[in-house]
């Protein structure tokens, strides 16, 4: 079975720039392209790059076909010489990038793209809605997985977003550190460790909570999670326990004054000689709150909105913009909006200790700035002359390398206080 095109994912505007480029002969002039973020989102401390993998998944199947071909015929939106340049396209330039789980920050050239004008302008809609949804999503989970500390994060999002959005809501929170989604397709697609039990709704199917609780541990084991808030949540308590024993595996609790109401159930199961039942906590969590839960007896934290839509914050604000003509430097001067231009690259310092001190942005074509021992280059490359590179980092790649980045940057950058970016960045 063939994959449905990508090629619509994109504006309407690609095209009648790329028909106008082809009419004047500026379309196969050499152009480099660079996606980043003139700054972050308000109060962030650093950024984490996500989505690339989902990029080059979709570059793969952006053809114009001949259904597509035919409703941009019909729509009139491209002349005949144009459609005639899209049923031959392929992608055949290069791109490098900072590779997923990686932190940025304002200014580094999260992905560059050298290509054709008319090949390289098409990317800007896919790759933008890309990385800009799941930069902003992981950015969102990797702040809540260090206000976890530790404990397990389910990522429970899929019905507060559009069913795509959900499945790469997942995929972000996984690199982020969560442990497990609720969501299928997710745990299709990547290998993401799925999870699920119950809800209110299978407590109120039944004549009584205890009978609700009895079908469960029947279908599922004792190890299974009982939610225990649809009436009283002491009661719920006391009748899982005398349900599924003391060796039940969890309860949760969705509603209310959770702090006060984990510490009344871990006192309430230890009396019930459940003591090693774990408590999962939901409803409405965010970073914050989860924070807040720190000292109580919180084993696990189950969170849906506020991860999907990135906790405030639900795009990275990256844009895409022509930075080279024919090997010179091109740059946007309007106000508010500059860009640099020339093809840039990145490199991160870092102390002997391991700590990072600054990102360095400086020109590839320029004087080279002076290298450290412990100086790191940040991109890597991803496509050479249109072919995917082999063996890039998987997804459980950068779930390692996000952890190992949130351990050297400077303490205070993880905190959820807001302020400036926790290393600068130097043009050079």
């Amino acid at each position: 079975m063939t994959a449905p095109s990508t090629a619509f994912l994109t504006d309407h505007y690609e095209l009648t720039m790329l028909a106008s480029a082809l009419r004047d002969g500026t379309a196969d002039r050499p152009c480099v392209f660079e996606l980043f973020a003139r700054r972050l989102p308000t109060g962030r401390r650093y950024g984490v790059v996500a989505g690339t993998g989902r990029f080059l998944d979709a570059l793969a199947d952006f053809r114009f076909g001949d259904e597509e071909l035919a409703k941009l015929e019909a729509s009139d939106v491209v002349d005949r010489a144009t459609l005639d340049w899209l049923a031959n396209y392929r992608f055949s330039g290069d791109i490098v990038g900072y590779p997923e789980g990686e932190l940025y920050f304002p200014g580094s050239p999260v992905m560059t793209v050298t290509a054709s004008f008319g090949e390289g302008v098409l990317l800007e809609t896919l790759a933008l809605s890309i990385l800009n949804h799941d930069s902003a999503v992981a950015s969102a989970a990797a702040r809540m997985s260090s206000a976890a500390n530790g404990r397990r994060l389910i990522e429970m999002g899929s019905r507060r977003t559009h069913e795509e959005a959900a499945v790469a809501s997942a995929r972000c929170a996984y690199l982020a550190g969560f442990t497990s989604t609720s969501n299928l397709e997710a745990g299709r697609r990547y290998g993401i460790p799925t999870g699920g039990t119950c809800a209110h709704a299978f407590t109120l199917l039944h004549d009584s909570e205890e009978d609700a609780f009895r079908a469960q541990v029947d279908a599922l084991g004792v190890g299974t999670t009982l939610l225990v808030d649809t009436y009283d949540i002491s009661r719920g308590i006391e009748r899982a326990v005398r349900v599924a024993g003391p060796k039940l595996g969890a309860v949760r609790i969705d509603s209310g004054d959770l702090g006060v109401l984990a510490r009344q159930a871990r006192e309430q199961l230890d009396d019930l000689g459940a003591r090693e039942t774990k408590i999962v906590v939901s409803g409405d969590l965010d970073e914050y709150s989860i924070a807040a839960l720190r000292a109580e007896p919180v084993d696990a934290y189950g969170v849906g909105t506020s991860l999907v839509t990135g906790s405030g914050a639900p795009t990275a604000g990256m844009v895409y913009k022509l930075v080279e003509v024919d090997g010179r430097p091109v740059a946007k001067r309007s106000s508010h909006k500059e860009s640099r231009g020339g093809r840039k690259a990145a490199l991160r310092r870092y102390k002997a200790t391991g700590t990072a001190l600054e990102e360095v942005v400086y020109h590839v074509d320029g004087p080279t700035p002076e290298r450290h021992d412990h100086d790191r280059e940040m991109q890597i490359p991803l496509v050479r002359a249109g072919q995917v590179v082999p063996d890039l980092p998987t997804l459980d790649d950068g779930r390692q390398r996000l952890r190992q980045a949130l351990v050297s940057v400077p303490w205070e950058g993880l905190a959820l206080s807001g302020g400036e970016p926790v290393i600068p960045t130097v043009f050079a």
